[in-house]
Parts: structure tokens; C-alpha cells; sequence
């Protein structure tokens, strides 16, 4: 990247209709209330960094007085009470950097720790749609690299603005009351530093936060394609060149922002210190004049010399505050846009424990669109708090309900529902299979019992309960649910299965796993149920893994079963074994499984047909066979062929 066109310039074009700084007191109250858990640290920070100011004022006025006094009269013991106390200054500065060191990060380390767990809760509770929109590297971008910089701008740049502050005020003190017009002249050129921070703090803010953009982007990239599923992706496609070249893109640009950001920076502190031995100049010129005139002594104007360096290094930081307190503020803006993302599911106030569960499901009306939150920032990538585009607050809009035309009303684009007019009953203990060609909503329909999403209109009850009306607690406790892609953590099978019920015993442990037909190999590995099993999974076979989902979810032991393709990845021989042991574990349960095996369908207290996200027909496997509708047709291309 050179200096073309504009020049150095067009490093910091600035576009007044660009986002500015919104240091309002509310955002300054919300950054203070993570601060005042940790006052105690604050205040020792501020203060040892006082008192490093204040000795800092020490030496040129102990050099004046070995100048003016100690040499001119050849006295030996001032003389050495000066050096001891050249000593003395610095000793007593590193104990007090030592003390402030450790308050700094224990405030630091404190807030870091704060944001994160909070921007991780917050996270935790956003609903299914949230994470269909967002990239993980986004999230991990937001937990680690704006975490870091918010508490920055607290133990960094807030800190050393105060005690900049009082190290100016203190250095002006002093150097009025050696000489008020050399002081006068050394503060006369105090706009030229003003002035062009006002501008470069604002490029530099809008800077930043274009490379927090690029980095989550790069970041968003990396975990995509080094995970082991992405991988074998791009190993399978052969798309290594690629991937390499795309990486390569989003790195070039996250370092052409590096360097923009670091140019700016250096012009803008080449400006600055070219004022400073302007002003330098200027006061040696003078005090030079009043010296050789004998308005006051070499001394004095040594003196006055390395406090007027000690006047410029704190304005020049106090400068340079605005601006990384400008930049800072980014980080917190960008946490906090985490933070006030809406939850989409969440209790309601007075929402109730469902205790003694029956297992008794029913869907009343029930139509479902994943377009529900068109509009509003479901995702990272959509959301930005401040500017001129931002929006101070989010909801999630409800869509309207279809008219005759097919196009929702007040809506000029059509809503497409996944589920329309959905209504059937399941007793409870009763097994119900859904059945239908690939799109139908027959697995929203299973990701609507555990709440991942709610019902854009109608309901669904559980033991008569409309589940907005449940706790989400109660509802995890009483759904179990096994999905179509098997989802491991990179730990031991045991860790694993014990996800589900945290305190089981090893007898519960090998009971549900005899049940799922996966003990037998459990033990047959070295470490048995302390084998880890890799990266999602990914050291087991599509059964195997299966088996164990199917294991941690009866360890669980809910009311609710739901299985959604649970044999799908399971071969002919532990396919039937399985097929025995559901039966057991179904006993006394509710289920409802998505399922295209025979037995299965064959089996059901209740078959639900879908098609194009309607019911279109629901009863037992002979009842179904003899209307002679789609299910029949779905039996005769899809299952009957499995007969014989």
C-alpha cells in the first residue's frame, strides 16, 4: 500500500455523514457499571499513579538546586542528599509501578472475565434463528478480540487520562511559579494540538471499527474451514488452492487496514512532535534571552526545560486519550450490540414448572415461518448500534397471516410458511411417526415441541400447558430429543453421556447404553467409556455415534421422545437390534419419530403425512393404506420396496 493519488491524505478522508463517536453518559454509566464492582483496584491505580506523577516532578527541581545552589557554594552534603534523592525518585516510582501493575490486572483480568461471561449467557439464551445467521467466528471475534479492547479502554485509557490530567495541572503549577511568561508562551501553542485530533480520533474510530469487521470476517473464515468437517470438505472438493487464496484475500485485507491505521497513527504523532519542538524552540530562545539578561538563573531554565517536557508528554497523551478513547469505545459498542440483541424465546413472567408431565402433545392451528424476524437484526452480521443506519432498540416483528392471494396482508412480498393450519393430538404414551417427502415441515414440527422456535400462529400444548406458558427449564427436563446430525463434544464418552444427567452412576451409564446397543463396544475399546472420541464425533461411525446420542438422550430419561432420523446412520444388523430396544424404551413414554424404516411406520399408535407443510393425512398404518392417498403412494415407492 503506498503513497499514490492523495498522498499521505488519503489515509484519513473523512466523511462527516460517518459514523461518530456516541460517548453519551448512558453508554459511560453502562461501561461504569462493570468499573464499580472493582472501585477498590480503581482507586489504587489512580492513586499510585499520583504518586509516580508527583515524583516525577521531583528531579528538575533537584537539578535546579544542585545547579543554582549545591555547586555554586562547593557544598558536599547537599550534594550528596541530592544524589541519594536521584535515587530514591526512581526506587520508590518502581515500587509504586509494581503495586499499580497488579491492581491494573486484577481490574483488567476482572472486566475481561465480566464481558465475557456475560456476552457468553446472552448468547447461550438466543434462539435457533440466531445461530442459523451467524458465523461462530464472528461470536468467538466478539468474545475474545472487543472483550480484550473494552477493558482497555477502562485500565488503559480512561486511567491514564486522569492521571495525565493531574500530572498537567501539577507541571503547570510549578512552571508558573518559576517563570509565568516562558509558561504562558510553552501553553500559547496548545490549539495545534487540539485541532487535529478532533479529526484523526474520528478517522481513527471509524478505522477501527472497519478492522474489527475484517478480523471477525477472517476469523469467521478460519473456523470454518480448519474445523474437521470443513476440512474433509475442502479436501474432498480439492479446493485447497481456493480456500488458500480466499484466506488469503480476507488476510490482505485485515493487513491493509493494519497499515492504514498504524500510518495515521504515525503522521498524526509526527505532527504532534514537531509542535512540541516548536514550542521547545520557542521557550529555550526566550529563557535564553532572560538568562543572558539576568532575569533568572541557568538553573531555572534547565529546570524549566524538562518540565516543559513533562508539560508536552502529558498533553500529547492527554491528545492522543481522545483518541484511543475514541477508538476504545468501539469494543464497547460492539459487546454491547451483543448484549442488547432481543432473546426471541424466553420465559414469560409468569410461566410455570411443569411438574408430573403426562406426555399429552397437541398442535392447534399451528403455522410456522422461519421468515418470522425478517426486518430485524437476527444475526452479527446485520446489526450495527450507532451511527446514522442504527437502530437503538430491536423487535422482532410477527408476520402477518396470509391472505386468499397467498401474499401476507400489509406484506407486498409473499411470507412462505414451513407449516400451515397444523392440528393433531398425541396421546400420552402413544408412538407417532411423520412421514412425508423431504421439505414437508416434518422436522419444524419436532423443532417446535422443545420451543427452538415458536409458533408464528396457533399453539402447542404439553398436558394441556401452551408451552410459552412453560418454563424453558421445565421443557428441556421433560423433551429429549435426538437430531438428524449427531453432535459430540471432543471429550470421553463418558463426559458425554453424562451431559445429560450429570450425577448418573456407571450402573446408568451401561443400562442405557445396553438399551441402544452401544455397551458391547463401549467396553471393547482400550479405555472403554473414558475413550475420547475426537472432534464432534468424528473417531466413531455414523452408528456408533448415533447409539451413543441415542443413549445420552434416554439417560435423560424424558417424558417426551423425540427422534428425528435416530436410525438413519445405522446398518441392517444394529438397525434390528435397536428397532427391539426402542420398543422397551418407549414403553410409558409420548414419541414422535421421523423416521422412513417400515417397522417404525408400521408400528405407530399414529401416522402423520406431510406434504408442502400441511397435514394432509393422520391415522394407523391400515387405515392410511386404504384411503388410497399419498400415504399409499409414499408406501408403495418408499417403504414396500424395504418388504422382502
Amino acid at each position: 500500500m503506498g503513497f499514490h493519488g492523495g498522498g499521505w491524505f488519503s489515509y484519513i478522508r473523512y466523511d462527516e455523514e460517518q459514523d461518530r463517536p456516541d460517548v453519551s453518559q448512558a453508554l459511560l454509566r453502562r461501561v461504569g457499571d462493570y468499573a464499580r464492582p472493582y472501585w477498590r483496584g480503581i482507586v489504587t491505580i489512580l492513586a499510585t499513579m499520583i504518586g509516580i506523577s508527583l515524583l516525577t516532578l521531583l528531579p528538575p527541581l533537584l537539578m535546579r538546586d544542585l545547579l543554582d545552589n549545591a555547586l555554586p557554594q562547593r557544598d558536599f552534603v547537599r550534594l550528596n542528599l541530592l544524589a541519594l534523592g536521584m535515587i530514591a525518585v526512581p526506587l520508590v516510582n518502581g515500587l509504586l509501578g509494581v503495586a499499580q501493575r497488579y491492581a491494573s490486572s486484577s481490574v483488567g483480568e476482572g472486566i475481561i472475565f465480566d464481558l465475557r461471561r456475560a456476552l457468553y449467557a446472552h448468547l447461550q439464551r438466543m434462539s435457533l434463528r440466531f445461530y442459523t445467521h451467524t458465523q461462530v467466528g464472528e461470536m468467538m471475534s466478539r468474545l475474545n478480540n472487543d472483550v480484550i479492547g473494552a477493558q482497555r479502554a477502562i485500565t488503559g485509557t480512561l486511567v491514564a487520562l486522569v492521571s495525565n490530567i493531574f500530572s498537567l495541572i501539577a507541571t503547570l503549577i510549578i512552571m508558573f511559579s518559576l517563570e509565568w511568561r516562558l509558561t504562558l508562551l510553552g501553553v500559547a501553542i496548545l490549539p495545534l494540538f487540539v485541532i487535529p485530533a478532533r479529526r484523526v480520533g474520528d478517522v481513527l474510530r471509524r478505522v477501527a471499527r472497519e478492522s474489527m469487521d475484517l478480523n471477525a470476517r477472517m476469523n469467521a473464515m478460519m473456523n470454518e474451514t480448519l474445523n474437521i468437517s470443513g476440512a474433509l470438505l475442502v479436501k474432498i472438493f480439492g479446493r485447497y488452492r481456493s480456500e488458500v487464496e480466499r484466506f488469503s484475500d480476507n488476510a490482505a485485507k485485515v493487513r491493509d487496514i493494519g497499515v492504514r491505521q498504524a500510518v495515521i497513527s504515525r503522521w498524526f504523532f509526527l505532527g504532534l512532535s514537531l509542535v512540541s519542538a516548536v514550542g521547545t524552540a520557542l521557550v529555550f530562545w526566550v529563557g535564553g534571552h532572560l538568562v543572558l539578561s539576568g532575569v533568572f538563573t541557568i538553573g531555572t531554565i534547565v529546570a524549566f526545560s524538562v518540565y516543559l517536557r513533562d508539560l508536552y508528554g502529558p498533553l500529547t497523551s492527554l491528545t492522543n486519550a481522545r483518541v484511543e478513547f475514541a477508538t476504545s469505545m468501539v469494543s464497547f459498542e460492539r459487546v454491547f450490540e451483543v448484549l442488547d440483541l432481543p432473546i426471541e424465546i424466553t420465559d414469560q413472567p409468569e410461566a410455570t414448572m411443569l411438574v408430573d408431565a403426562q406426555g399429552h402433545l397437541r398442535f392447534e392451528g399451528v403455522a410456522f415461518s422461519y421468515e418470522e424476524a425478517k426486518g430485524a437484526p437476527v444475526g452479527l452480521e446485520e446489526i450495527r448500534r450507532f451511527g446514522r443506519h442504527a437502530r437503538s432498540s430491536y423487535v422482532i416483528p410477527k408476520v402477518q397471516r396470509k391472505g386468499g392471494d397467498g401474499a401476507s396482508e400489509g406484506e407486498d412480498t409473499p411470507v412462505r410458511y414451513a407449516l400451515q393450519d397444523v392440528d393433531f393430538e398425541i396421546q400420552p404414551g402413544q408412538v407417532a411417526a411423520l412421514v412425508g417427502p423431504s421439505g414437508a415441515g416434518k422436522t419444524t414440527i419436532t423443532y417446535l415441541l422443545p420451543r427452538l422456535y415458536d409458533p408464528t400462529e396457533g399453539r402447542v400444548t404439553f398436558d394441556g400447558h401452551d408451552l410459552r406458558e412453560i418454563t424453558l427449564e421445565s421443557i428441556a427436563d421433560h423433551v429429549g430429543m435426538v437430531t438428524q446430525e449427531t453432535y459430540l463434544f471432543h471429550a470421553t464418552l463418558r463426559e458425554n453421556l453424562l451431559y445429560a444427567k450429570p450425577d448418573a452412576t456407571q450402573e446408568e451409564l451401561e443400562a442405557v447404553c445396553r438399551a441402544a446397543n452401544i455397551h458391547d463396544f463401549i467396553i471393547s475399546l482400550p479405555e472403554g467409556y473414558d475413550t475420547v472420541v475426537g472432534e464432534r464425533g468424528y473417531r466413531l461411525s455414523g452408528g456408533e455415534k448415533q447409539r451413543v446420542a441415542i443413549a445420552r438422550v434416554l439417560l435423560k430419561d424424558p417424558k417426551v421422545l423425540i427422534l428425528d432420523e435416530a436410525t438413519s446412520h445405522l446398518d441392517s444388523q444394529s438397525e434390528a437390534l435397536i428397532q427391539d430396544a426402542m420398543e422397551r424404551v418407549m414403553r410409558g413414554r409420548t414419541s414422535l419419530v421421523i423416521a422412513h424404516r417400515l417397522s417404525t411406520v408400521m408400528d405407530a399408535d399414529l401416522i402423520l403425512v406431510m406434504d408442502e407443510g400441511r397435514l394432509v393425512e393422520q391415522g394407523r398404518h391400515e387405515n392410511l393404506l386404504a384411503r388410497g392417498g399419498l400415504y399409499t403412494r409414499l408406501y408403495e415407492t418408499q417403504f414396500h420396496p424395504q418388504v422382502g
